[in-house]
């Protein structure tokens, strides 16, 4: 059983370092491109070129410190690799979601209309405010590195003696040890921060509506098509707003199944719990901002079009 789990965490391992990287990089070349060819960079290409340089450096986080796990599972005895290895994924995790975050309230505050003079101070300055949404979060990301590293130091220094005697039985998935010994202090630490930013997008996405109502009133009221340019920015906005919070939401759910598995499934499952989560939401995502994105989607058109094209002369010169 244990060598059939094995197996299938290796597949789905490999499909989302694969996809995560096609996804991610599309995003960052095809911007940085565009930045080489017009001399200039808009903010939401900013957000998304870093959103996406963040999550490959998380996708391939994950992919080494796996792979050191099952080559070198001695590693993991040192309790300062445990912990670091767990914080420079945390580093990353923390921009990955934050960038994503600042996406919706960038999106928020440029399309959504109030007669609010607080938030009209905050839609004139919109960069600002994205700009101190991130120094902010880098405040949580402290906090939450030391809130970790409290924690940690109290489990290894309780459990110190229990892990050489789980190595030494290790024998079909030895990364177990690392997983099993540090996901529970982990875990519900991470998700609690986590939940921050999930409110803020949430917030944003509540917000939207209500303005895409508010729009769709005085439309009415105008006797003007609801169908009008405003409308289909909110729509957009929405749209993208919505993926987010959908796969972020199916990303703490995998987390709760994780909490809750501990101690009533084998290390394996725990495993392929752990390590899927982790690379299931930055690389998912990175397809949806594509797809919700004008430019890239253009992008994508082109580079499948490119493709067919390349697969039709393969054909005509074959046999």
């Amino acid at each position: 059983m244990n060598s059939n789990l094995s197996f299938t965490f290796m597949i789905t391992l490999f499909i989302e370092v694969v996809t995560g990287n096609l996804g991610n990089g599309f995003i960052a070349l095809v911007n940085i491109m565009d930045w080489v060819k017009r001399g200039k960079i808009s903010s939401v290409d900013q957000i998304l070129t870093a959103l996406a340089f963040s999550r490959l450096s998380l996708v391939w986080s994950v992919l080494v410190c796996i792979l050191a796990s099952i080559l070198c599972p001695h590693l993991f005895m040192n309790s300062a690799m445990l912990i670091a290895t767990e914080i420079i994924w945390r580093v990353n995790n923390h921009f990955s979601i934050w960038l994503a975050t600042c996406l919706s309230v960038f999106y928020f505050l440029k399309v959504a209309n109030f007669s609010n003079s607080f938030f009209l101070y905050l839609k004139w300055r919109v960069k600002k405010v994205v700009l101190v949404t991130l120094v902010v979060s880098l405040i949580l990301l402290i906090l939450n590195i030391v809130v970790t590293l409290e924690n940690t130091h109290s489990h290894i220094n309780s459990s110190e003696g229990n892990m050489s005697d789980r190595l030494s039985n290790l024998t079909q998935f030895p990364s177990d040890l690392l997983v099993t010994n540090s996901s529970h202090v982990f875990l519900p630490t991470n998700s609690m921060f986590m939940f921050i930013p999930f409110t803020v997008s949430l917030v944003a996405f509540l917000l939207l509506t209500f303005s895409l109502f508010q729009h769709l009133r005085k439309m009415q009221v105008n006797a003007k098509r609801t169908r009008d340019a405003g409308t289909m920015v909110h729509v957009k906005a929405l749209q993208t707003g919505f993926s987010f919070l959908v796969v972020y939401a199916i990303y703490f759910i995998f987390i709760v199944i994780e909490i809750l598995s501990f101690g009533l499934v084998g290390d394996v499952m725990i495993i392929i719990f752990d390590y899927s989560s982790r690379l299931a939401f930055p690389t998912s995502h990175s397809f949806v901002l594509i797809l919700g994105n004008s430019k890239l989607r253009r992008a994508t058109l082109s580079v499948l079009w490119w493709l067919r094209c390349q697969f039709k002369d393969t054909e005509t010169l074959g046999p």
